[in-house]
């Protein structure tokens, strides 16, 4: 019985350090007393996993005040994941194509916890200065690869709609219902939008990329400046192009992808 309690306690630990990190992803900041309250435990024992995950640099204290956010570890892990994805090898060669033929940054983007992480970035080719997006986190109803993804998956959309919708800018859409019945248009069109709903200046459109069982498992985006909005026809069909041959490449059978059979 003290082997079996034994295990159990291990998994549980595991199990909580797994929620906090969970609690302090999307750059989240929080502290003891806000952890404990969400997991319903006491701040001793939130005090000790925390202090536990900043020894192995998965969290870190800010330099002043007492709250946390995820270290520096994880980027590494998160490094070494998205290097052993088929999806990000076979997309880098058309992400930069596509950046080369519309002058616009590009994003390659998959579901993660309800979310949207960015497992690839190409910058724009004019030479000014970017921030590296990836491995970044994005609200997936506030993004246009966000929308791709909710619209063919429905537990993806489930889970995500289901939760109260963060407003990032005054035109994020934060009414699920309204959310939904864009994904409609999502699925008939294959191309998702956002007009400044996550950056303010800011402003995409996304398509869906699809594994060789006709699945959509990741989705391609174009990122311009809002004053450029909205997208030629000519940068949409560049980014159809770049989404068909990712889908052609990883073995797809068609492209555009069937709406799920439960999207109705």
């Amino acid at each position: 019985m003290g082997a079996t309690r034994e295990g159990e306690s291990v998994i549980q630990s595991i199990d909580r350090a797994a929620k906090i990190l969970t609690l302090l992803q999307g750059s989240r900041r929080m502290g003891i007393t806000e952890l404990a309250a969400a997991l319903d435990l006491p701040p001793s024992t939130v005090h000790g996993i925390v202090k536990s995950l900043q020894a192995h640099g998965l969290v870190a204290q800010q330099p002043s005040g007492n709250r946390y956010v995820l270290g520096p570890a994880l980027l590494k892990l998160s490094s070494v994941y998205l290097d052993t994805l088929d999806v990000r090898a076979r997309s880098m060669r058309w992400m930069h194509e596509l950046s080369s033929r519309t002058g616009l940054a590009t994003r390659l983007g998959a579901e993660l916890f309800g979310e949207v992480i960015v497992i690839h970035h190409d910058r724009r080719p004019d030479g000014t200065e970017q921030m590296p997006e990836t491995g970044l986190t994005i609200p997936s109803h506030a993004s246009a690869l966000g929308k791709v993804l909710l619209a063919y998956d429905a537990a993806h959309a489930a889970d995500a709609l289901s939760r109260p919708l963060a407003a990032l800018t005054a035109d994020t859409v934060t009414d699920p219902d309204r959310v939904r019945e864009g994904l409609e248009q999502v699925r008939r069109d294959a191309l998702g939008f956002e007009n400044e709903e996550a950056v303010i200046g800011e402003s995409s459109v996304a398509a869906p990329v699809c594994s060789e069982d006709g699945d959509v498992i990741a989705a391609v985006a174009v990122v311009m400046p809002a004053s450029e909005w909205p997208p030629s026809d000519a940068v949409l069909a560049e980014l159809r192009d770049a989404a068909r041959s990712i889908s052609r490449d990883l073995g797809a059978p068609a492209w555009p992808p069937r709406p799920p059979a439960t999207a109705g």
